[in-house]
């Protein structure tokens, strides 16, 4: 896809209503410092749309990318950082679950994941909150230029083995810095579109 025009269109909030919107959904969820600032940055070919940031949390709303007036980029509130309290923890959870279960136009979820660790239980209740929601997710193993192509194989397989993927589940692995995976995701996405438009 060519991009010809990305902005930030709306962002919600703890106590903010979700938009209504009308363009087709594409949602990104992962732990904090998983790299999904850099992954909506590297599809879109931008150096600093989604904010990226050395201090993991820094994503603590629900941000709405309009990507050529076409579709939309979700970035969902990282998880799993631990200098936030319970209560506020509990408050993203509920924010991301709500999403989930009550966007109209959610076509797709990338589950983000760093390749180089096991899914830990926030990644594993991700990808069950994703499941109940009645979607397939697209499982993204990040920061794959930070291992040896020998590791490659080895580390997607403790992926699937920790979050216990179906077979048919889609496994990409991508780095921010190769751009390796990008062709792969944009492919799923286009795909989710043109299905859409021939229902």
């Amino acid at each position: 896809m060519v991009i010809k025009s990305a902005e930030l269109e709306t962002v919600c909030g703890i106590s903010s209503r979700l938009p209504e919107n009308v363009l087709p959904e594409f949602a990104f969820a992962g732990r904090s410092n998983v790299g999904k600032s850099s992954l909506i940055n590297g599809l879109l070919n931008r150096k600093a749309l989604a904010r990226t940031s050395s201090q993991p949390g820094k994503t603590q709303t629900i941000n709405f990318y309009n990507i050529n007036k076409e579709l939309l980029f979700v970035d969902l509130p990282g998880y799993g950082y631990a200098k936030v309290s319970q209560e506020i923890k509990a408050k993203w959870g509920k924010m991301i679950e709500k999403y989930l279960n009550s966007s109209k136009q959610l076509n797709l979820v990338f589950l983000l994941v760093d390749i180089r660790h096991e899914p830990n239980a926030n990644d594993k209740q991700m990808y069950e909150w994703v499941r109940n929601a009645g979607l397939e997710p697209v499982v993204i193993a990040t920061k794959a230029d930070k291992i040896n192509r020998s590791q490659l194989q080895k580390q997607l397989k403790i992926v699937k083995q920790g979050l216990e993927l179906d077979k048919e589940t889609v496994l990409v692995p991508f780095s921010s810095v190769t751009k390796a995976g990008v062709e792969d995701i944009w492919r799923l996405i286009e795909e989710k579109l043109s299905s859409d438009t021939e229902v």
